[in-house]
């Protein structure tokens, strides 16, 4: 207990004692004074009187001192007595409030105590609330960088998916300039071997070499890429003017007539002459309404000399193009240059290009197309580097920059390539009435229509 409050307590139980006891004062003792008889007059027996009456006063008042001193004596019996029952009544609670005091001291010291165990846990719990809110500033510090974070890796995902999808394009152009690389590989190896053979034979002998000339020029020239200047040059110089017409019955216009003119060059697959063209530059069309054309003719000139087309066919490689056959008279009657097919149409990464109305020409890269075996892809990208004012379109020719005819265009980005010449059907000309054209384009037109839509 707190040594200032037990000093409180004794002080206040103190005060109660001093204020509940009544404390009596003696009255002092007055003697009794004989008065003093007046001046005798009487003589000796007033004086005995008086005497004898003061004597009994002096006992009166004896007796009432007596009685008074006896009132008192009882009183301060009593007094007493109460004083010491209370006085025992302070002492009980004296020793009460001194075993209160001792309990409260000893309470006091607990809670004292209580209150160190308490401010200490006080301050541990303080100390552990600051390391949590440190704690949770670090944490919510790391949650914002691993958001940040996680918004960079879906930023960097996003730009990787983009840089994924670029390069799967760019893999799969690679791929396909590998395979064109290939191809070319190949061709500078059976070049090479050719001219290993070729050495061969000129170290046998000067004579050998001069009997070999003209097939060494020839395949030279096979191996060397022409100049874009002489082929164009060369195709304007052999280029033949088609025009095809046809015709049919109408029952209220009367005979209605179509007609399609182009430029085109004679080809060779070995065992037959043609002139080939795209069916955009005829009168037909794959595309509703299909008309049973009853007359169709076809016209070719070169330099004034004039031949008419017996036959009308449609290529199995790709029924957009179309051939006139040409026998061997009606060819060499039109005075023109006969080009062969490509016999090695990937010996170059490039090939020329000639709008098919002699407006411009010039070399293009070209891409091959696993997914379309048979076509090629030409590389738009260097159209600027073509000479003369015109965009590839349908019907355009193609050919190998050793001078021999590669293919025709058969939309604005894809080349078919020609390796034969085979018919998928063939119209006998100039009567057509009963070979149902309506029904052979309705086939045609279903089938350009199943082809990819890039290569319609």
């Amino acid at each position: 207990m707190n040594k200032t409050l037990l000093l409180v307590i004794c002080d206040f139980l103190l005060l109660n004692l001093l204020a509940l006891t009544r404390w009596e004062k003696a009255e002092p003792f007055r003697p009794t004074h004989a008065a003093i008889p007046p001046h005798a007059t009487n003589g000796a027996a007033t004086a005995e009187q008086d005497l004898v009456a003061t004597m009994r006063q002096s006992l009166a008042d004896e007796q009432s001192t007596r009685d008074r001193l006896a009132r008192e004596l009882a009183q301060r019996s009593q007094s007493v007595a109460s004083l010491q029952a209370e006085k025992s009544q302070l002492s009980a609670s004296l020793q009460a409030s001194q075993t209160q005091a001792g309990t409260l001291h000893n309470q006091l010291l607990s809670a004292e105590q209580l209150a160190a165990a308490r401010q200490a846990r006080l301050a541990a719990l303080e100390r552990d609330l600051a390391l949590r809110e440190a704690e949770a500033k670090q944490q919510k510090a790391q949650l914002d960088a691993l958001q940040k974070a996680q918004a960079d890796s879906a930023n960097r995902i996003q730009n990787l998916s983009v840089a994924v999808k670029v390069a799967d394009e760019e893999k799969r152009l690679l791929q396909q300039t590998a395979d064109s690389l290939k191809q070319q590989v190949q061709a500078e190896r059976l070049e090479r071997q050719k001219v290993q053979e070729t050495t061969i034979q000129l170290a046998q002998g000067v004579d050998k070499l001069a009997a070999n000339s003209g097939e060494l020029t020839k395949e030279i020239r096979e191996n060397r890429p022409i100049n874009a200047n002489v082929l164009f040059n060369e195709f304007l110089a052999n280029r033949v003017a088609v025009d095809v017409r046809a015709a049919r019955d109408n029952s209220f216009l009367g005979t209605l007539q179509r007609s399609g003119k182009t430029g085109s060059v004679v080809v060779s697959d070995g065992t037959q002459d043609y002139a080939l063209l795209h069916v955009d530059e005829t009168p037909f069309s794959y595309q509703d309404p299909f008309i049973d054309w009853k007359t169709i003719t076809v016209a070719l000139d070169h330099g004034g000399h004039d031949v008419k087309g017996t036959a009308l066919a449609f290529l199995s490689a790709d029924p957009r193009i179309v051939a006139v056959p040409l026998t061997a008279s009606q060819a060499a009657a039109l005075g023109t240059h006969v080009y062969h097919l490509a016999k090695e149409p990937y010996r170059f990464p490039k090939a020329m290009l000639v709008n098919r109305g002699g407006k411009g020409y010039g070399e293009v890269p070209f891409q091959l197309d696993a997914s379309n075996p048979g076509f090629v892809k030409m590389d738009n990208r260097f159209i600027k580097m073509l000479a003369g004012d015109f965009t590839p379109s349908r019907g355009d020719l193609v050919f190998s920059l050793s001078g021999e005819f590669l293919g025709i265009m058969v939309n604005s980005d894809y080349c078919a390539v020609l390796s034969a010449i085979k018919p998928a059907r063939t119209l006998t000309l100039p009567d057509t009435s009963g070979q149902g054209t309506a029904r052979l384009f309705s086939e045609f037109g279903a089938r350009i229509q199943a082809m990819p839509f890039r290569m319609q």
